[in-house]
């Protein structure tokens, strides 16, 4: 369960996880070699800090980002960027709990507490900032489409979607988008549950964040192939309470030192980057509601 919301603080406050002093004895934690910072008390980084745990709501069915893995806990690059949030709050990542989250719940997994964050393959928009926050960006993506390998359709773009049937998921920037070129849309709550419909012709394409497609395409070698083509932005944010402002820079603060630390790249590597290449880090969004 998400933990009662923080107080607003300074940014100054925010910068423990630059080098704050231990103080294991107020926390759960049981990690010998996990350091718990001090915070300021009432913030939410100080409930999760002393309560040694943190609700963290990802996809299950992501490839590189978010997919459950053999021991029924998700892997992926959004997975090991929630191990670092959760470490800069002297939490371990066996003391995460991981919930999934698909599109259509994301901001509801926030509002009513469920998840203290989200880190979903979640691009920030306005309407988006209407009910919740975002930290980051942490990495910046682009719609684009996948078809079968071969790419029988002859399919250069979304222009060439136009009345044809396309699979995207409920709730996601992707299907607003690809509605804009008047498609015959067909939306599932997952996108690999899109592949067995391009598979069997009901579907001409899938739509969604290139790499997610990529994940897919990697996962499934053969069958399908991504036009690389993107047609959109889509700068992944962390989603989290709409007036948190202290967590919200406190996690931006988070996402600069694991730039500068080289762990973001690690994270990068050890996950997407088996498929995708190295990218730039993106510069955090500061915005004010």
């Amino acid at each position: 369960m998400r933990l009662k919301k923080g107080l607003m603080i300074s940014a100054i406050a925010a910068v423990g996880i630059l080098g704050l002093s231990a103080c294991a004895a107020d926390t759960a934690t049981t990690d010998p070699d996990v350091v718990v910072p001090e915070f300021e008390a009432g913030t939410t980084m100080a409930e999760l800090a002393e309560a040694g745990t943190i609700t963290i709501g990802t996809k299950f069915d992501q490839p590189l980002f978010g997919l459950k893995g053999p021991t029924g806990d998700p892997v992926g690059f959004d997975v090991e960027v929630g191990k670092i949030i959760a470490a800069s709050l002297g939490i371990s990542e066996d003391n995460i709990e991981w919930v999934e989250t698909v599109s259509a719940n994301r901001e509801t997994f926030i509002e009513n507490g469920t998840v203290d964050i989200v880190i979903a393959t979640y691009t920030i928009n306005d309407t988006r900032k209407e009910v919740i926050s975002f930290a980051g960006p942490y990495y910046n993506a682009g719609q684009d489409i996948l078809v079968l390998a071969g790419n029988p359709e002859g399919i250069t773009g979304p222009e060439d979607l136009a009345g044809k049937n396309v699979c995207s998921v409920a709730g996601s920037t992707s299907e607003a988008n690809i509605m804009e070129y008047d498609v015959n849309l067909i939306t599932t709550d997952t996108y690999s549950a899109c592949l067995e419909p391009l598979r069997s012709g009901n579907v001409v394409a899938v739509t969604t964040d290139n790499v997610i497609l990529a994940g897919l395409a990697d996962q499934n070698a053969g069958e399908f192939e991504v036009l690389s083509n993107p047609f959109t932005e889509e700068p992944y944010g962390i989603g989290l309470g709409y007036d948190d402002d202290a967590f919200r820079s406190f996690i931006n603060d988070v996402l600069e030192t694991s730039y500068s630390d080289g762990s973001w790249n690690e994270a990068w590597e050890s996950t997407a980057g088996q498929v995708l290449k190295l990218p730039t880090p993106p510069a955090v969004d500061r915005y004010s509601n």
